[in-house]
């Protein structure tokens, strides 16, 4: 049996995978991880990039598409695997939330978002069955979550909700679509993105937050991109219905802190 990036390469080879919201950030990183290890990669977003990822001569292909909407999904799907005959791999990862106010924010707003990250993955995942169950080896989905769906997101409220939702989502369709389509979750936790500012503030609040993982640093697209391309591996083929965390070993608790700095007081 080869090891490492060998059995990658052997399991990727030809493949087709889609990669949703994989024209920037987290999302480009594993369509680049894909194209590196022989896949055929096809990203859609609801606007053309500048550049698509490439490796060794070859382009991820672009599709628009809106995934909140359903016939939308169908046509992004349908599209690849018409030009290809096959889908193996749908990586689930177009979501995100700008902070709002739970007790202001209009409904419209909060169904977009549960939209954009839980009802999206869901029709895609849909129309990817129609091509995946029809094929011997059958297909991965991975779901890229959110460590705001296992914790509370005050502030992102509805965007923790949808993840919390898609955690579900994974576990009860790699029960229902096994054995032929292996369904995973990749728990993502504090991410150095594009726009890291957005969510961690000043640089240096974003070293101070960095400083108290215990991997002493916040994860990046790479990190992401290595996880998803194992579950969707052949070294992956028992695992579904699994929720795999990359989060660097967590954020620490905030009693800790305070019980630290309090640590005086009753010596």
């Amino acid at each position: 049996m080869k090891q490492g990036s060998d059995a990658f390469h052997d399991g990727m080879d030809g493949r087709v995978v889609l990669v949703t919201g994989g024209t920037k950030g987290i999302g480009r990183s594993i369509a680049q991880a894909f194209l590196d290890a022989g896949a055929n990669v096809a990203v859609c977003a609801r606007s053309q990039p500048d550049s698509l990822p490439e490796s060794g001569g070859r382009s991820a292909t672009f599709h628009a598409c809106d995934v909140r909407d359903a016939a939308s999904c169908r046509a992004f799907v349908d599209a690849v695997g018409e030009a290809h005959g096959r889908i193996d791999v749908l990586v689930n990862n177009a979501g995100g939330s700008p902070p709002v106010e739970a007790a202001t924010v209009s409904p419209r707003f909060s169904e977009a978002i549960i939209a954009l990250n839980l009802t999206g993955p869901l029709h895609l995942s849909q129309a990817v069955h129609r091509w995946m169950s029809a094929q011997p080896d059958g297909g991965s989905i991975v779901n890229i979550a959110s460590v705001a769906g296992v914790r509370p997101a005050p502030g992102t409220v509805a965007y923790g909700a949808a993840k919390a939702g898609l955690l579900n989502l994974t576990r009860s369709l790699a029960q229902e679509w096994g054995p032929t389509i292996r369904v995973n979750a990749i728990v993502a936790g504090l991410m150095q993105t594009e726009q890291v500012e957005l969510s961690y503030g000043s640089k240096a609040a974003q070293e101070e937050i960095a400083a108290s993982v215990p991997m002493k640093r916040m994860g990046n697209g790479a990190d992401i991109a290595a996880a998803a391309l194992y579950l969707s591996s052949p070294m992956a083929g028992f695992v579904s219905g699994a929720t795999l965390e990359v989060h660097g070993g967590g954020e620490m608790p905030l009693f800790l802190d305070i019980v630290r700095r309090h640590s005086d007081d009753t010596a």
